[in-house]
């Protein structure tokens, strides 16, 4: 591993990637379960499937597929929780395969590309929908390359998982992706076209609007091309661990918003990261490019995740 410095109070260091998975198809939506092992999303159209590995990475096994899974999260029950965007909808599945559908919209407006999701303290569950069909924007696959001029309307979901009711908090954000609570118990939001972090307050126990931009992670002189913020997760310190798609990186912001380093990954599209267990001190990233899942060690735990517990 290699970290580069972004700005001039950015820090360096060098240490050996670890691969700790391979041969998993567009990897996305890391998961650390209590036992040592890992759930993932395969996001390819040969399997498009939730993907349970080992303590170790070595073996696998299939818990579902359901067409073109992207975010996961699991509840305190053991439930895991799935943005789906093939059939754009938000999935419930237990760790023996079955399925249920929980919403596909909102006051009857379709979900789009539901993309990744989390709880938060309320024990609501927190969906991004990037705001395009992915058929408009990446056509068979391919990313088109006017790919800036497509109209985006990306949102922000709270949903219920009792009764799966869905409401409305934001709009019109162009592409989004990752979204994590912080330990203020403010939500985190990014916008991968433009690289912004933004975040929502928290007030008499509900999300605060409207949101306010708290950092960027695209660096001056990243690659040409589609790039910009995808999954993130916070350690225990406050601090940000985000995958920058396009640009080969985890980006990490201080409490403050600013970039501090950046970790080069081996490929250029890393996905999104989770930290391992507690006492681990490491985070594994979902990577596109090599089909793979890496290890990095990092200074602290993350950040507990809150989990549907009411």
């Amino acid at each position: 591993m290699q970290v580069f410095a972004a700005s001039s109070e950015a820090t360096k260091e060098s240490t050996a990637t670890m691969i700790f998975s391979e041969d998993v198809q567009k990897p996305e939506g890391p998961v650390a379960l209590p036992d040592g092992t890992w759930l993932i999303v395969e996001g390819s159209a040969e399997r498009g499937c939730v993907t349970r590995l080992s303590h170790d990475g070595r073996a696998r096994s299939i818990i579902r597929k359901t067409g073109r899974p992207n975010g996961l999260a699991v509840d305190a029950g053991g439930a895991i929780w799935v943005a789906e965007s093939k059939v754009p909808s938000l999935l419930r599945l237990t760790m023996g395969g079955d399925c249920a559908v929980v919403a596909t919209e909102c006051d009857g407006e379709p979900f789009l590309f539901p993309n990744d999701l989390c709880f938060g303290p309320d024990g609501a569950l927190y969906l991004t929908d990037s705001g395009v069909h992915i058929d408009s924007f990446a056509p068979n696959g391919t990313i088109r390359p006017d790919y800036m001029d497509v109209n985006y309307d990306g949102r922000v979901y709270r949903v219920e998982p009792r009764t799966g009711s869905v409401s409305l908090i934001d709009r019109g954000i162009r592409f989004t992706n990752g979204i994590a609570f912080g330990p203020d118990d403010r939500l985190y939001v990014n916008e991968t076209l433009t690289g912004n972090i933004y975040r929502y307050g928290w007030r008499d126990g509900k999300i605060a609007s409207p949101r306010e931009l708290y950092g960027n992670v695209i660096r001056p002189g990243a690659p040409p091309g589609w790039k910009g913020p995808d999954g993130m997760a916070f350690d225990e310190r406050g601090f940000l661990y985000v995958a920058v798609f396009g640009q080969g990186d985890v980006t990490v912001l201080g409490p403050g918003g600013k970039v501090v380093k950046q970790i080069e990954t081996q490929g250029m599209l890393p996905t999104n990261l989770a930290f391992a267990l507690p006492g681990s001190r490491s985070i594994n990233v979902t990577e596109y490019q090599h089909a793979q899942m890496e290890t990095f060690p990092v200074e602290c735990d993350g950040l507990r995740l809150w989990d549907g517990a009411s």
